[in-house]
């Protein structure tokens, strides 16, 4: 546990996924606690989580507001956790309908969500592991029942601070940054990261161009008068400025790439194993494929590719 500011506090929270490790925010001030984000629903988590609560004389009851950056299992998978012992809980008003609703009612984008990979190529064999993957994973989930909505701009007082709610959409269509507007701090979830590229991913729940979105994001973020943003994972973003141009070249050389493996028509899986070659278990594959079809899509938007299907496939326009 480190504390950033008087009464703000980051927590490293273990989770079983490459990046190793979730950061929450706790604050704490005028009689109040509040936490960013709430880990995955493992007991390692909990476990952590309530060691570090303990060093503040708290436990998981004390936590009486929950800000959820956005659906991810590893953000979002303990907030039916906190809900039930009785913290107020917020959600952008965009996740309702899309990636709240994923963990809230598995059958709405089930049979969607299958036909998606195999219309775009998926084999059996790796759909099948990928299925078996999400379904371990909807056990560390625990959505919240009565989620609040939050609105783009929205300011919250919290502990004794105002944090503004920031609309980032991208990585996940109701993802929302916090920011800390007399401090110039962000808390910005996975809207931008140290060391890595968020994942900006197609899914059958999602709006339908996410990689235009998580560049608009970024857009924003860059004019916005930040002395320092706090992440998701790893560590603090200095210059979020330049950590956004970075993320935009990473993108940019991505379609590039895309464009130059598209010498004849092929589906967005086949494309997806050339992007990404290296050795990747179901959960990996299951991000490089939506991935891959994120930025297929946004070029097909762009008019510089056409899909024909399904099954699709896309070539040059």
């Amino acid at each position: 546990m480190k504390e950033l500011l008087p009464g703000l506090y980051l927590l490293s929270v273990p989770i079983p996924y490459p990046l190793k490790s979730v950061n929450l925010y706790l604050l704490k001030g005028k009689g109040e606690v509040a936490l960013v984000d709430s880990a995955l629903a493992t007991r390692t988590a909990r476990g952590t989580l309530e060691l570090y609560l303990a060093e503040l004389g708290l436990c998981f009851a004390d936590v009486k507001t929950l800000l959820l950056t956005h659906h991810h299992p590893d953000h979002y998978g303990l907030g039916g956790v906190f809900e039930g012992l009785g913290a107020r809980v917020y959600l952008h008003e965009e996740e309702f309908a899309r990636g709240h609703r994923f963990w809230l009612e598995p059958e709405a984008f089930e049979e969607a969500s299958w036909r998606l990979f195999l219309d775009h190529g998926t084999p059996e064999e790796a759909l099948l592991g990928i299925r078996e993957t999400m379904a371990k994973t909807r056990e560390r989930v625990h959505p919240p029942q009565r989620p609040v909505p939050l609105k783009d701009g929205e300011v919250l007082e919290v502990a004794g601070r105002r944090l503004r709610a920031l609309w980032t959409p991208g990585h996940a269509d109701g993802h929302v940054a916090f920011y800390l507007e007399e401090e110039g701090v962000l808390l910005a979830g996975d809207a931008l990261l140290e060391r890595v590229s968020p994942n900006v991913g197609l899914w059958a729940y999602t709006r339908e161009n996410p990689l235009k979105d998580f560049l608009a994001s970024l857009k924003r973020l860059a004019e916005l008068p930040i002395r320092v943003a706090h992440a998701g994972h790893f560590g603090p973003i200095g210059d979020v400025r330049q950590r956004a141009e970075e993320l935009k070249a990473h993108h940019e050389a991505r379609l590039e790439a895309l464009l130059a493996l598209l010498d004849r028509p092929q589906d967005a899986w086949t494309l997806s194993l050339k992007l990404f070659p290296q050795e990747l278990d179901p959960a990996g594959r299951r991000f490089a494929f939506a991935e891959t079809l994120a930025h297929l899509e946004y070029l097909r938007q762009e008019g510089l590719l056409l899909r024909e299907g399904p099954p699709f496939r896309y070539l040059r326009a």
